[in-house]
């Protein structure tokens, strides 16, 4: 079986934006910007991977929030998903956002200038790795265990690997909200309707889901 390259349940406004500016350890998605404004959607499902208590929504979302995990072997993501810091490590007894049981359960390679040693937590291995998207997929599909590899973001690593022509297939959810400046993703979905097909459903919540192929 072919292994892909996918993006699941990435969340932009109606303007495209997925981040804000000036990103810290207190505003992880940056100035200006709500998490929850924008993961609200996902996170009220039942089967969120994130989710700590019982309960949750069924249904159509609840339905792409399954999708997320499945037959997903290996992870990457930008180093600004993985924490705040900038320039060379400072620190390294500080091991991410994610605690002690991080929601991933396979290893994620991290994108960034600055190595620094691998570690695990719990049943995720994180690599910091220095190298271009190409040879980022190269090494995820490696270590996928002929799984498919899922990135993670943020928006400037997708964009990245949007342009690299490395995506197979994507979701991306629009939000029914304007944030007017941040990080964008696209001026218009139809920007990539060169090298995907794209269909749109509207959920209950007013979420607008994209859903790009190859062509």
């Amino acid at each position: 079986m072919t292994q892909r390259v996918r993006v699941h349940c990435m969340s932009v406004s109606r303007d495209g934006i997925g981040a804000g500016h000036d990103q810290s350890f207190e505003q992880p998605f940056g100035k200006a910007v709500n998490p929850m404004s924008l993961m609200s959607w996902v996170g009220a499902t039942a089967s969120w991977p994130n989710r700590t208590d019982e309960g949750g929504t069924r249904g159509f979302e609840d339905y792409i929030s399954r999708d997320f995990t499945r037959n997903i072997g290996a992870e990457i993501m930008g180093r600004n998903k993985f924490g705040p810091q900038r320039g060379p490590w400072q620190d390294h007894e500080w091991q991410g956002w994610w605690g002690d049981e991080p929601p991933f359960h396979t290893p994620v390679f991290v994108l960034t200038h600055h190595e620094r040693p691998s570690f695990t937590l719990s049943d995720t291995t994180f690599h910091f790795v220095d190298v271009t998207p190409r040879e980022a997929v190269e090494k995820a599909k490696a270590a996928a265990d002929g799984k498919d590899v899922r990135i993670g973001g943020g928006i400037s690593t997708l964009r990245e690997f949007i342009d690299a022509d490395l995506i197979d297939e994507m979701h991306i959810a629009v939000v029914p909200i304007e944030l007017g400046d941040g990080v964008r993703l696209w001026n218009s979905p139809e920007e990539l309707t060169d090298r995907y097909h794209l269909e749109r459903i509207t959920a209950p919540s007013g979420v607008e889901h994209h859903f790009f192929w190859r062509r």
